[in-house]
């Protein structure tokens, strides 16, 4: 094994792992030491985590408003991790590079006794903190000293919130402050708008001593404003565009793009998205990580900037899925704030990491419905269904039962699609109305969707109309209210589809646990029957997977190296079996470690000195539209479309020199 090989491994070592006995920490120093002479004691036996969690669409913490840190006290719910930093990293994109050159590069391990950030996991930090090694302040540092190396690049992060390094300080006296950050939705129209409260997640958080480290984005109203050949995956007018870390110009997939762009690289530990219709799972697969949709109503949706009430769920974003399922107990609950959390069967929700067993799998029945994948399948998903394939092996040999053939016993796509367009088109113009209303200042005078779209079409920041305004001028044009027959009957409509005829069906008549699927054709039925779901990572788009560029032209969607996930899918209120079944999974397979990020921040907790409250920590929001002639870039692009299209190798070069001029 060679010294980079070395290097390659303890950057993918299992430090969770190691935290759990004191041997194990001894083997991983020994082997860390004998690989590239790394000296020191691990200290896995302390207590500290860190997460990032991007909180999105109902709350003064918006869709693009996403991160928040927090510490939780040794009297709050989580015993095993007595006093916790959650650095909830939500990232708005807006960030212009002015030299146009990559300041980050892949990370080589660091000369100290510290595992790596874009690696380590809730319980190894716990540790850490526990026995002195870390402070709040050196882990809220070096989270923001990577959001600086990295954001020229990918343009991840929006904001960082001024008070940060001050409230890092309290925090370790187990004192909170408030944060003096924008909540946007990603547009101008709302900068500078303040709430007359905080959403209850983040009250939540901030109860257990949480502190808002930055924002981080998702497309612009999650979505929801523009046809999809119109914009793309993750840009906001006041957040940019942001990109995925797996290959240049990525396709980061959204709404929730941001968080899960944070965390697979190392920018926060984990994060908070909201899902609608696969914006929780659709980014994080697309980020090699960990998203886990929850039913409609384990979380609250209170002041959330709402897409549809009938489909807006909030959950988390990790590396793992331990991690994910800490997160998860934080946030869910009852709140008298979101009515639909009174359908909870518990008064308390469960510690979901409780149900991280390795044989998770033994036992349990998995079925596939072939109808609701067949539907999606085209040249751009050969290579994951031969990856789903070599899963179910996987899953059998771990001891479950493989029910092939578990269909839905009606797929109607384009009938559920036309019947949540009806439905998402009522929701929001009623909700976001309500959530204007709650502002206590509103400097753009924005009280209704009309006012939105006058202020959206007139301002130039806005890029209208390149990136138009189709769902906002549709969903005006229905003159239709969430309480009108047409809206109630097709929600009714999509509840017997994504129910009885749909996801529950096939669980109840073949007596199953979860189904289990290709991520990229899980979420539709969830999301209308407001089911949960669960995705890890599943594997990679090979070395000479022809590149597919997204409907605007303007990012790749598919190229090689690409993640790409597997999702289980249940019953309301089953996420402890399927977090059961996705740790069981993840464990056996561990696809995360077997692909680095082309690009990822090499700032870690060793590289720092302690800061002092005037380190600037302030991101200009100065966005420049992604360019598609970035030289590595463009000539990767080029090679492979115009090799296909020329046989006569001069006229390759020709085309490309000529490209590499106009740079």
């Amino acid at each position: 094994m060679t010294r980079d090989d070395k290097m390659f491994v303890l950057d993918n070592w299992n430090w969770e792992h190691a935290a759990h006995a004191r041997q194990d920490a001894e083997s991983l120093a020994r082997h860390a030491e004998g690989a590239m002479g790394i000296v020191g004691d691990y200290r896995l036996n302390a207590s500290l985590a860190t997460v990032s969690l991007p909180l999105l669409s109902w709350s003064p913490l918006t869709a693009n408003d996403k991160c928040l840190a927090f510490h939780l006290r040794s009297d709050m719910q989580f015993s095993l991790l007595a006093r916790l930093v959650y650095v909830i990293s939500v990232v708005s994109t807006a960030w212009s590079n002015p030299t146009g050159e990559h300041q980050c590069r892949l990370a080589t391990p660091p000369s100290s006794t510290f595992p790596l950030l874009d690696d380590i996991s809730i319980e190894t930090l716990h540790a850490l903190f526990a026995n002195g090694s870390l402070t709040s302040v050196n882990l809220v540092h070096a989270y923001i000293e990577r959001i600086h190396e990295v954001n020229p690049s990918l343009r991840a992060v929006s904001e960082i919130n001024p008070d940060a390094l001050k409230i890092a300080r309290a925090l370790d006296d187990n004192i909170a402050t408030k944060d003096q950050m924008n909540n946007t939705a990603g547009s101008y129209a709302l900068v500078g708008a303040k709430v007359s409260r905080e959403s209850s997640i983040v009250t939540r958080l901030r109860d257990a001593g949480a502190v808002v480290l930055g924002k981080a984005t998702m497309g612009e109203w999650a979505q929801c404003r523009s046809r999809k050949a119109s914009s793309s995956h993750g840009w906001s007018a006041y957040g940019g565009q942001v990109l995925g870390a797996y290959y240049p110009q990525q396709d980061p997939s959204g709404s929730s793009s941001g968080s899960a762009v944070a965390v697979s690289i190392g920018l926060a530990l984990g994060s908070i998205a909201t899902e609608t219709s696969g914006s929780i799972v659709n980014p994080a697969e697309r980020g090699n990580v960990v998203g886990i949709k929850p039913t409609l109503g384990l979380t609250s949706r209170d002041m959330v900037i709402p897409i549809s009430i009938r489909q807006d769920t909030v959950g988390p974003i990790g590396r793992t899925v331990k991690d994910a399922a800490y997160i998860l107990s934080a946030i869910a609950g009852k709140d008298s704030f979101d009515n639909w959390t009174s359908t909870q069967p518990f008064d308390v929700a469960p510690a979901y990491v409780k149900a991280c067993n390795f044989l998770g799998l033994k036992g349990a029945r998995v079925g596939i419905p072939r109808n609701g994948i067949d539907y999606y399948l085209d040249r751009s998903t050969k290579a994951v269904m031969v990856a789903f394939e070599q899963a179910l092996q996987t899953v059998r040999d771990a001891g479950a039962r493989v029910i092939e053939e578990a269909n839905f016993s009606s797929f109607d796509a384009p009938a559920f699609a036309r019947n949540s367009s009806i439905v998402l088109d009522t929701d929001f113009v009623g909700g976001l109305a309500n959530y204007l209303a709650s502002l206590s200042t509103n400097p753009h005078n924005i009280h209704s969707l009309s006012d939105l779209t006058r202020f959206t079409k007139a301002d130039p920041r806005e890029e209208h109309p390149d990136r138009d305004t189709y769902v906002w001028d549709r969903q005006l044009g229905r003159n239709l209210t969430s309480t009108s027959l047409e809206s109630f009957l097709a929600y009714q409509a999509n509840l017997r589809m994504g129910g009885e005829e749909g996801v529950i069906g096939a669980l109840d008549r073949h007596k199953l646990d979860a189904l289990i699927m290709p991520t990229f054709a899980s979420f539709h039925l969830p999301a209308v029957a407001g089911l949960p779901i669960v995705t890890v990572p599943l594997g990679f788009y090979p070395a000479q997977t022809p590149l597919t560029m997204n409907l605007k032209k303007t990012m790749v969607s598919v190229a090689p190296n690409i993640p790409f996930g597997l999702a289980f899918v249940g019953r309301r209120w089953s996420e402890e079996k399927l977090i059961s079944l996705a740790y069981a999974f993840e464990q056996r397979t561990m696809v995360r470690r077997k692909m680095a990020p082309y690009i990822r921040p090499t700032f870690e907790l060793a590289d720092q000195l302690e800061p002092t409250d005037e380190t600037p920590y302030k991101l200009k929001v100065q966005y420049r539209p992604p360019v598609m002639h970035q030289p590595r870039f463009g000539q990767l692009v080029m090679e492979k479309t115009l090799g296909r299209l020329f046989l006569v190798r001069s006229w390759i070069w020709s085309v490309l020199g000529l490209q590499q001029s106009l740079l």
